[in-house]
């Protein structure tokens, strides 16, 4: 299978940036097709000649040498590798697309957004959406979404601004692959103009409809935001809850100032935002605490990950833990080959 489909278009985003409803959004045109989160660039980012993993089942470090060797030795360098992971590539998403029926295909992993100079390299001529939302909107979102409000323990597993605001940051200020820059405040409170510039941007005919993406058919899988199946179309209410979810807790607003300030000024203002502001938006609330969604409180995703982080908590030393890894020794035994 040597064809491809007629378009690539990936959406760069942190977790939580508002991807997955510019997904449904621009999926619901009828040339642009998806998939949730496939996730494929990322494994193949780190093979080894552009980056190698920290662990694998294999030794990562000698096989990363010798694919620099190799390819190193190609008629074409590395460019014949970049052309060998596209032809990889190109057969998944033309695969999909086929079965779609769709001409343009639309991949939206947030975690591109880390490798992004690996997946320039090999599609330099796709189309590249980069979408941002206020710094502190996403670190309180991610926050509450996955550690239940906790700061301190979602920065620990994984300091989202730290590592997306840099990575984003820089490729908004390169001049060479096409992008375009969707901000989440501006698509949420005009969606039908910012989706009309991203379909000009795509080449594609304007479909002020497609904003009413519960009207069209979506296929929900694992990954990600759950939350848009409680909306049929873009809605305002979560801009400023992260300005009254801080204001309301003094410890996740110290974690949050810590964080923001390691970030680099320029990098926050290729986002669309100013760094000495940022935290202004507190100062226009009300004291009152958020009002909780009680979709959400019961929303299965969300029972299951409570289930899932309560279950993990001290899963190292309490007699769950030992349990399970009993339970694990067992199995590898009687599925040894």
């Amino acid at each position: 299978m040597n064809d491809k489909p007629t378009k690539l278009v990936f959406i760069i985003g942190p977790p939580r940036s508002g991807s997955t409803l510019l997904q449904r959004i621009l999926s619901s045109h009828k040339e642009i097709g998806t998939h949730p989160e496939p996730h494929l660039v990322t494994p193949l980012a780190h093979l080894g000649v552009w980056a190698s993993v920290d662990k694998a089942p294999y030794d990562h470090i000698n096989a990363a040498e010798a694919q620099r060797e190799f390819v190193s030795d190609l008629p074409g360098g590395k460019d014949d590798y970049w052309a060998a992971c596209r032809a990889y590539l190109d057969v998944l998403y033309s695969a999909m697309a086929k079965k779609i029926r769709k001409p343009i295909f639309l991949d939206k992993t947030p975690a591109y957004a880390l490798v992004l100079p690996f997946l320039t390299k090999v599609y330099p001529d796709a189309r590249y959406i980069v979408l941002t939302r206020h710094p502190l909107a996403v670190f309180c979102s991610y926050a509450n979404s996955f550690f239940e409000g906790d700061a301190k323990a979602s920065v620990e597993y994984n300091n989202i601004l730290g590592r997306y605001v840099p990575a984003m940051g820089a490729f908004l200020r390169q001049k060479d692959v096409p992008f375009h820059h969707v901000k989440y405040e501006d698509l949420v409170s005009d969606p039908q103009t910012t989706t009309a510039k991203i379909f000009a941007f795509l080449g594609v005919e304007n479909q002020p409809e497609a904003v009413n993406y519960g009207d069209h058919e979506h296929e929900d899988k694992s990954f990600g935001d759950p939350k848009v199946r409680h909306h049929r179309r873009p809605t305002t209410s979560s801009v400023n809850k992260w300005a009254v979810d801080l204001a309301s807790n003094a410890e996740k607003e110290k974690v949050a100032r810590r964080v923001v300030a390691d970030l680099d000024p320029q990098d926050i203002r290729a986002w669309g935002y100013d760094k000495k502001s940022l935290f202004a938006p507190m100062g226009n609330i009300d004291g009152k605490g958020m009002k909780q969604d009680f979709r959400w409180m019961f929303d299965s995703y969300r029972i299951k990950r409570k289930i899932f982080l309560s279950l993990r908590k001290d899963i190292h030393t309490n007699a769950l833990g030992k349990t399970l890894r009993k339970v694990r020794y067992y199995c590898d035994v009687l599925l040894r080959d």
